[in-house]
């Protein structure tokens, strides 16, 4: 760029010989007293060396010599002032070009530097050059570095040392040098050329502004240093880095065409800083929907805790990407666990506080809580420290007491816990490399929408994905990979947790979770579990298998389907209730649909079973599940039955169970054959009225003998004299002390053998 040229700009002063009513005798400035009234100083009309030119006496120890005009100063554009100059008699002096700063309300501009380097002269009749750069960059080269406070300067010379001499003075040269500096055919601009410091110190935002106004399209260029910007920032230009930028923590900067974490790596100088910035920037504009990682693998330092680095972030409820990169946790002691223990009291009718909590403020907000009558994944959402409250994700089944609690707070890459609201954001092709250091992610305590789809997690610490409130409505998981830090340990010794959510309608689709203590806690509803593969054994020898998926809501409204469940079962549970006793106004154990799904075992104790009910109160009851099309197929070891009741705390009342439907599912290696409706054959050798069975142990959860659907003579009915007899029997129900044999009454003695549907409900 030459502004002579573009803005057709007169850079260089007129002829002596048109006068010296132009040229001041001090700073240039309007009114200041001009050379055609000084009586020292005259115009030569003809030197052999210079033509026409400019004769003082010297009379000051620094005499000025100022063009009135204003010089224009452009961000971006470099000058070069010079002048010749000779001495002609007397004392001998030095010669500089020189200059007055100043701003837009011709103010003068102090703290700038003025003058420019000085040159003896040495002999009469000498020409010497003298020269000065003079522009708003700090560049190499550059004698006077104005920055952008000034916007024109009065430029000419000094002459300065001994009086008495007689100079002469060839006419004042102006020339835009920007092209030495930036050549004309560079798709660039640097930030220093609209007055960029560097030092770390001056804000030096409205220096990158100007450049990224100037760029018309081509790059921006930040060269070596430290250049501190204070505000808000976007630029539109693509950018490059040789220097870093600093910024304080709520200062949000925005790459607008370089939105990627290598140029926010680039830009702040550290890869921890660096995502934290784009997260920041990705939360905090409109502009872009996705942060590319670019294939890097980004080395974390310490936890991304989204309301440190984004502390005016509240709430955020647009669609936003984080994809295509790896995110890697570095060992150090930012990834320690917190480990807290304190007296508090529960009261059911206040079922998501713990109140009188001691040493509250020491209990971060997304610790799990542990202790007596706490059910599994348990954790604080908030708290109270004034009146010393914790708020908790879950009720507390173990009912009203003031107990000694312990509470852990993990430690996870992306930490969202401090966010009140975070909705709609996704995580595409991840590799979350927790590496036995950290856990995975934990949500904000409300959202929706959060998806995770083709990502890996490595090694969780001790989660993958924690939810401490609401923040997992509608979570999408998908195709992603989930690899314990407990593989090598046997399956009872386990603690890592892949995913917990407690609102409702979870996805978890087509993933494998390999070797957790649990794949899932999922209390809530309307959930999808779908072609999945997790898989919990181990090679200890011992057999102990526990629950892949635990369901802690009774009426779930869930399907599971086309999963590989492999050693592990599901366990149904009302753990998370503060009222875990069975009350009329509420749903028992119901909703319930596994369909499809291939369950298998090896090695495994024979009492293991692939389908627990574990209520944690009494009264409860199955009200609707249906296990339908599904194959169990046990390796290496029988296994007595699929289902069980765990009554280690209450049993079931199978009084009331209904709407159980266990249907053209494939049995192997599975001791007892379990359906509803159930076929059973009865014989019966001898004459008799009554035909009584023995305990009916088929019926899903080895539940009474409540009604017959169809009874049906598998041979022909004979009476004592082998005559043929056309009979149906009256059925009587839950006969027995374990109530699970029925009799078939008949009108007068028979033999024979009927075929008899017979089931554990009355469907509703």
């Amino acid at each position: 760029m030459n502004i002579a040229i573009t803005n057709g700009l007169l850079l260089t002063p007129p002829d002596f010989r048109a006068g010296l009513g132009v040229w001041s005798r001090t700073d240039g400035t309007s009114g200041s007293p001009t050379w055609d009234q000084a009586g020292n100083a005259s115009v030569v009309p003809a030197d052999q060396d210079f033509g026409a030119c400019f004769e003082v006496i010297k009379q000051q120890t620094t005499t000025s010599l100022r063009f009135m005009g204003e010089t224009p100063m452009i961000p971006g554009v470099y000058l070069r002032v010079s002048a010749r100059v000779k001495a002609v008699a007397g004392a001998l002096a030095s010669a500089r070009i020189a200059g007055w700063a100043g701003d837009g309300q011709r103010n003068h501009v102090n703290g700038v530097v003025e003058v420019g380097p000085t040159t003896a002269m040495r002999s009469y009749g000498e020409v010497i050059e003298v020269s000065a750069i003079v522009g708003i960059g700090s560049r190499k080269g550059v004698d006077m570095a104005w920055g952008t406070k000034p916007v024109f300067g009065h430029f000419g010379l000094d002459l300065v040392g001994s009086n008495g001499g007689v100079f002469r003075v060839e006419s004042l040269r102006i020339d835009d040098i920007t092209a030495a500096f930036v050549p004309s055919l560079l798709d660039w601009v640097d930030v220093r050329d609209f007055g960029a410091v560097g030092d770390g110190v001056t804000n030096d935002r409205d220096a990158f502004i100007a450049a990224d106004r100037a760029s018309n399209g081509g790059w921006v260029v930040v060269p070596e240093g430290n250049f501190f910007i204070a505000g808000d920032l976007s630029l539109d230009s693509p950018v490059r880095f040789k220097g870093r930028i600093s910024t304080p923590v709520s200062t949000r900067v925005a790459f607008l065409k370089s939105f990627d974490f290598p140029t926010y790596a680039s830009a702040f100088g550290d890869e921890t800083l660096g995502i934290k910035k784009a997260i920041q920037a990705l939360l905090g504009y409109t502009d872009h929907l996705s942060l590319d990682l670019c294939g890097r693998r980004v080395d974390l330092d310490e936890p991304l805790m989204l309301d440190q680095f984004a502390p005016d972030l509240d709430g955020f409820s647009n669609r936003r990407l984080i994809r295509n990169g790896g995110i890697q946790a570095k060992a150090g002691p930012a990834w320690n666990t917190g480990r807290w223990s304190s007296v508090a009291t529960y009261k059911p009718t206040n079922p998501m506080m713990l109140t009188g909590v001691a040493n509250v403020a020491q209990i971060e907000v997304g610790s799990r809580v542990i202790g007596s009558g706490v059910g599994r994944e348990v954790y604080v959402n908030a708290r109270n420290i004034s009146a010393g409250t914790l708020t908790l994700s879950q009720p507390l089944y173990g009912g009203a007491a003031t107990r000694t609690y312990s509470f852990e707070r993990y430690r996870y890459l992306f930490d969202f816990s401090g966010v009140r609201q975070l909705d709609r954001l996704h995580f595409v092709d991840i590799d979350f490399g927790c590496e036995g250091i950290a856990s995975g992610i934990m949500l904000s305590e409300k959202g929706e929408m959060i998806q995770v789809k083709d990502c890996y997690f490595t090694r969780p610490r001790d989660r993958g994905i924690t939810s401490i409130g609401r923040g997992c409505q509608d979570l999408l998981v998908d195709n992603c990979q989930f690899l314990s830090n407990d593989m090598e340990l046997p399956a009872q010794e386990r603690t890592t947790v892949a995913i917990n959510v407690n609102a409702n309608d979870i996805k978890i689709r087509n993933n494998r979770f390999v070797r957790f203590a649990h794949f899932m806690v999922a209390n809530g509803g309307g959930h999808i579990i779908s072609g999945n593969h997790w898989f919990q054994g181990d090679g200890s020898g011992q057999g102990l298998r526990y629950a892949g998926l635990v369901l802690t809501q009774p009426n779930v409204q869930t399907t599971v389907s086309g999963n590989y469940i492999d050693n592990a079962s599901i366990e149904w549970t009302n753990e998370h209730s503060a009222y875990p006793v069975f009350n009329n106004n509420e749903f028992s154990f119901g909703g319930l649909t596994l369909t499809g799904n291939t369950f298998l075992c090896s090695n495994t104790a024979s009492w293991f079973t692939w389908i627990t009910v574990k209520p944690y109160g009494g009264g409860h009851f199955i009200q609707g599940l249906n296990v339908v099309g599904n194959v169990f197929k046990a390796l290496y070891g029988n296994v007595e039955r699929i289902d069980r009741v765990d009554t280690s705390i209450a049993d079931l009342n199978y009084n009331n169970m209904r709407n159980l439907q266990f249907q053209a599912n494939t049995f192997n290696g599975v001791n007892t054959y379990v359906a509803n409706p159930l076929m059973i054959q009865v014989s019966q050798n001898n004459p008799g009225a009554n035909w009584t069975t023995g305990n009916i142990t088929g019926l899903p959860f080895q539940g009474w003998a409540k009604s017959v659907q169809s009874v049906v003579a598998e041979t022909a009915l004979l009476a004592a004299d082998n005559s043929r007899v056309d009979a149906s029997p009256n059925v009587q129900f839950e006969v027995g002390s374990a109530r699970r044999q029925i009799r078939l009454s008949w009108a007068q003695p028979l033999k024979g053998r009927v075929c008899v549907y017979v089931r554990m409900d009355r469907p509703q």
